[in-house]
């Protein structure tokens, strides 16, 4: 399993409701079908990062964030996930509300029905 990548999961309107901004520190409540996805993920040995624009808020709001994020995962995951904003080669896979899936090689969109 140590070559195996990690699994992305954005933040506000994937894992956690988003209803406006309201502050770097502030989660929204949890949306419970993506964090059972994540349990189940960590549960089987996965490595899960939360992938969120976040991560690169300067320093002091980036440590409060931290603290809420820490909270949230200890009340709803069970353990805190890692926060990262930056893409690798190990990424398997993003989960997010924005996101488009491009057919691999090609540039084009592929269409969800």
């Amino acid at each position: 399993m140590a070559n195996r990548g990690w699994i992305g999961v954005d933040l506000d309107g994937t894992i956690a409701y988003y209803d406006g901004w309201q502050g770097h520190a502030h989660i929204g409540a949890p949306i419970m079908p993506m964090v059972k996805r994540v349990r189940e993920w960590l549960e089987h040995g996965r490595e899960v990062r939360l992938f969120t624009a976040r991560a690169g808020l300067p320093e002091q709001e980036l440590k409060e964030f931290r603290i809420a994020w820490a909270e949230f995962c200890d009340a709803h995951i069970g353990q805190t996930i890692a926060v990262t904003n930056v893409k690798d080669f190990r990424m398997e896979v993003l989960y997010d509300d924005r996101a488009v899936t491009v057919e691999f090689n090609t540039g084009i969109p592929v269409e969800l029905i």
